[in-house]
Order: C-alpha cells, then sequence, then structure tokens
C-alpha cells in the first residue's frame, strides 16, 4: 500500500497541487512555454534570473511515478528551454534538476524540472561529496545491479 501511495496521489492532493493550479490557470504565471502536455514558467523564487519550471500538465507526483513518455517529452522541452535560457540571460551554462520525493528535497509533488541558469563555476554551490569505505562501492554498486534484473 505504501508503494501506491508513493506513485498515485489522491484526488485531495492533486486539487490543492499549486502546480495544477498554474496549469488550470487558477494560479498566473509567467509563462514560457505551452503545449498539449507539458508547461514552463519562470520560478517564483529564482536561483537567477531565468530561472524556469518544466512540469506535465497531468499530475505526477514525482519523476519515477511519470510514463517514460511524460519524462522524454519533458526532457526534450528542458533542452529546447535550457538553450533558450542561456542565451536570453548571456549565460554559460545551466542546471538541469529535478528532486524525487522530500527526502531529495522535493516541495511540491508535482514532477518538476528546475532550469537554472549559470554564468560563473563561482555562483553554483557543490555538493557535499564524499569517499567510498574499502569494498563498499562494488557492495553498493551490486545491490542496484540487482534491483535493475
Amino acid at each position: 500500500m505504501v508503494i501506491l501511495r508513493i506513485f498515485f496521489r489522491d484526488s485531495y492532493a492533486m486539487n490543492n497541487c499549486i502546480f495544477c493550479k498554474i496549469v488550470d490557470g487558477e494560479i498566473p504565471s509567467s509563462k514560457i512555454y505551452e503545449d498539449g502536455e507539458v508547461l514552463a514558467f519562470l520560478d517564483i523564487h529564482p536561483v537567477n534570473p531565468g530561472h524556469v519550471l518544466v512540469i506535465p500538465k497531468a499530475h505526477y507526483e514525482n519523476f519515477i511515478s511519470s510514463p517514460d513518455e511524460i519524462s522524454g517529452k519533458l526532457l526534450a522541452v528542458a533542452k529546447k528551454i535550457g538553450l533558450a535560457v542561456m542565451v536570453a540571460t548571456q549565460s554559460s551554462g545551466f542546471n538541469l534538476s529535478t528532486a524525487n520525493g522530500a527526502a531529495a528535497g522535493q516541495e511540491v509533488m508535482h514532477l518538476h524540472f528546475h532550469i537554472i541558469p549559470r554564468k560563473d563555476r563561482a555562483e553554483h554551490q557543490p555538493w557535499n561529496q564524499g569517499v567510498y569505505a574499502p569494498s563498499e562501492a562494488q557492495k553498493v554498486a551490486a545491490a542496484i545491479k540487482e534491483q535493475l534484473q
């Protein structure tokens, strides 16, 4: 039952989803792109000017719960918008990211990709990185490979 809850939101959650309300026009947004399945708009709390969110119009809680066709379409649109954002903001790069679940920092439980323009590496805060203990990498890799079978 927990697994099903992760993948499928109840109608109460969808009806109270801020991104669903943006799709429905109940909440205004600065739209950048729209087609039958995808909407992209400026983030109201941008990391940098030009920070865009790319979302499916249909409600999917996260990347894992979305059909491959939708996640593929989102990535294709994000690629197109990413280039436009770089040119428009005179940036030399951008971050493309999504968080999958609250533990990963997902705050709005509606699949979305962030496109964050970057002009200089110094403005990007790197992740805290560690190292594997001896033989730990092999154990972790084996556990992941086992789940792929």
